[in-house]
């Protein structure tokens, strides 16, 4: 049998190997002049130190088992916005809005969402983690870089406890205070969550409550980019000008995100008890001692509220940035969304009886959307509109994990009412297990179907300095992809193709000033009606050698259409590190690793609209084509993970053009410092 992980689950290819003991070893000779540690008239105390952390399905509550968060590979990543492989453009600070360079790892809905770009800070329910533990379990997390006037800290606090096998709980505190190595870019974040859970056979529900509040000073970039690349022509050469001292767009501006979100889902299940059959060392099956429930069917409600305040806040005067100004000076630049939605869905599952060959499941949903944005009358009073939306849709779910060589699961979903008539989407993933050459094989296909009607902001859009109401179509899309695993080799191969119809993009129609050296920002949503193609290959390849580790990702891509939809040819990877213990108990990693990407037209990004956006096609700049390399150390001590790392180690060579978004250069090199802390007790 070649055992496979969970649907949609990631391959965690590196484990950590398990600490020694630190008893008496057996040379050790009895003395009775020599103090017994062992105290015979108290009693040991053994704390179990076993946790069991899994991530639950948004939409029908299913549980996903995951490895628990304590594995020391990668833990010197950890804290980077850009993320683990360095494959997000960010601003440049620690918290900043972000937005991946591969395609195939972005949002696959339409949505124009105000949290997107934190994601991250901001966590999604169905990325929270729940963690079931024998003991209570606590995990402290610090990571800083610089010092009290420029530097980066971010503080995570998670704790879980259990009353019983059945029921836990425990919260999550989170809190980032980024002050920017560039003038205005402070970025400051902070949530609150609670969750709970219950597990039995019968009856099983999971609740988190967040609470999330970020505030981004905006600089609208630098003035001029000669600062980082050519230095010498600017006043930027002196020796003291240092990085605050670099002229920057905007001043005394920021958003504001003010998130509150509810997620509950339970789950009812009708079934028996059975003698579990078990196998004696001769193959005859027998009944054993003990009894497992079999499930027949299952009922499950889940319900969802969210609730989300932005706001645009600017006190400067932003002449010479933007092409128009809707409101007055003095207006309130706020846009507000509520949600709710209540899912119930019955499933009849799989293997109650020879028939039972899969999980079928028949849902429906219904969602109530409420947006309020501002809005004015003749005479410029300032008042605000509210538009709804109820979606109501259908669905279903054929669903087969019962065979450990072949699993599969087909979803489809369609709307009934409004303007989401006609929207469908239809999703499946198929995973097969083989063995060739004597070497296990993993196989996976992923493909889906999606014509969906772009989000609310896309249609209805005011603000201070962009006013949008438009008509759209159904953006059409359908993708196919491919994953080939070899774990013996240490080989992941993902393959895939995306076609595109009405592709939804927000537009720079920027107006040029006289002269046409600056331009004055000016926005708009536009529609690709032709096919957009994205083609794309990952291969993910680790090499070791003794106590020698290379650790490689190259992803291609290519785009038919890099105006509308730009992308980098290459994106690569590459971790080059030693791994070995001192006094064999410090579990050390010494490395540095490279992240480098293509030249290519990336996105801009809009202050005003917090989102990343086309770049001004009569001002556009390529950027990449710079390796990014860092250098470190990460240790694993029993339960506490640390690491030294000294960022950008290679700033001031090469080209020097080292921006992730245009106009906003990376962190200069620092030095980082991190450490993660669990405790059982």
């Amino acid at each position: 049998m070649l055992p496979l992980f969970g649907l949609g689950q990631h391959l965690q290819g590196h484990q950590l190997e398990q600490n020694h003991g630190n008893g008496l070893g057996s040379g050790e000779v009895f003395s009775p002049f020599k103090k017994n540690d062992k105290d015979s008239t108290k009693a040991e105390v053994n704390v179990p130190k076993e946790i069991h952390q899994w991530r639950i399905d948004g939409k029908m509550g299913t549980r996903h088992e995951v490895n628990a968060d304590t594995l020391q590979y990668m833990f010197q990543n950890t804290h980077l916005t850009e993320g683990l492989n360095g494959e997000y453009n960010f601003l440049g600070n620690m918290g900043t809005p972000r937005q991946t360079r591969i395609f195939f790892n972005r949002p696959t809905d339409t949505s124009f969402d105000f949290m997107q770009p934190y994601d991250y800070f901001y966590t999604r329910p169905d990325q929270f983690l729940f963690t079931d533990t024998k003991s209570p379990y606590t995990n402290l997390a610090y990571h800083s870089s610089g010092n009290k006037v420029d530097g980066d800290d971010r503080f995570r606090a998670y704790f879980s406890t259990n009353a019983g096998k059945h029921f836990g709980a425990g919260f999550l505190f989170d809190y980032l205070y980024a002050r920017g190595r560039y003038d205005n870019q402070a970025s400051s974040q902070m949530n609150f969550s609670l969750f709970s859970f219950y597990r039995s056979d019968r009856y099983n529900f999971h609740l988190l409550a967040s609470r999330y509040h970020m505030k981004q000073a905006e600089n609208g970039g630098i003035t001029d980019d000669r600062y980082i690349t050519r230095p010498e022509e600017t006043d930027g050469s002196n020796s003291n000008f240092g990085t605050t001292d670099i002229p920057v767009k905007l001043d005394q501006t920021w958003n504001r995100n003010d998130t509150y979100d509810l997620f509950f889902t339970h789950n009812y299940n009708l079934g028996y008890y059975s003698n579990r059959l078990v196998a004696d060392s001769t193959g005859v099956v027998k009944d054993s001692t003990g009894q497992e429930f079999v499930r027949v069917a299952r009922i499950t409600h889940t319900a969802e509220i969210n609730h989300h305040s932005r706001e645009f806040i600017s006190h400067s005067n932003a002449r010479g940035y933007y092409a128009d100004t809707f409101l007055p000076y003095d207006s309130l630049d706020r846009n507000v969304s509520f949600s709710i939605e209540n899912r119930l869905a019955l499933s009849l599952c799989e293997g109650f009886s020879k028939w039972a060959f899969a999980d079928i499941t028949a849902f429906a949903a219904y969602r109530y959307n409420r947006f309020t944005i501002p809005d004015t009358l003749s005479g410029g009073k300032e008042y605000r509109s509210k538009y709804g939306e109820h979606i109501l849709s259908v669905g279903g779910i054929i669903e087969s994990n019962r065979n450990e060589n072949f699993r599969y699961r087909i979803e489809g979903e369609a709307a009934l009412s409004d303007d989401y008539v006609g929207t469908f989407d239809i999703s499946g993933t198929a995973e097969a297990g083989v063995k060739l050459w004597n070497r296990e094989i993993r196989l996976t296909a992923n493909a889906f179907l999606k014509n969906n009607l772009p989000s609310f902001y896309y249609r209805h859009f005011h603000s201070e300095h962009f006013w949008w109401d438009n008509n759209l179509d159904k953006e059409f899309k359908t993708r196919i992809e491919g994953i080939l695993e070899i774990p013996s080799w240490k080989t992941k191969l993902s393959v895939g193709f995306e076609n595109i119809k009405n592709y939804t993009y927000i537009a720079n129609n920027s107006v040029p000033l006289p002269g046409g050296e600056n331009f004055l920002s000016r926005l708009d949503v536009q529609q690709e009606s032709s096919n957009i193609r994205v083609l794309s290959a990952t291969l993910k390849q680790d090499f070791k050698l003794g106590i020698f580790n290379l650790n490689t990702e190259v992803t291609y891509q290519n785009s038919s259409n890099q105006d509308v939809l730009p992308l980098p040819d290459l994106n690569l990877y590459a971790n080059l590190f030693i791994k070995f213990r001192i006094a064999k108990v410090l579990n050390t990693e010494i490395g540095a690793d490279v992240r480098y990407f293509t030249e290519y037209y990336a996105p801009d990004y809009s202050p005003a609209l917090g989102q990343f956006v086309q770049q001004n096609p009569n001002d556009k700049i390529e950027i990449g084509n710079y390796p990014l390399v860092s250098v470190y150390a990460n240790f694993l001590l029993k339960q506490t993970r640390f690491y030294v790392k000294y960022y950008h180690v290679n700033e001031g060579t090469g080209n020097r053009n080292y921006f992730l978004v245009p106009h906003y250069p990376m962190t200069p090199a620092v030095l980082w410092f991190g450490l993660s802390w669990n405790f059982y007790n």
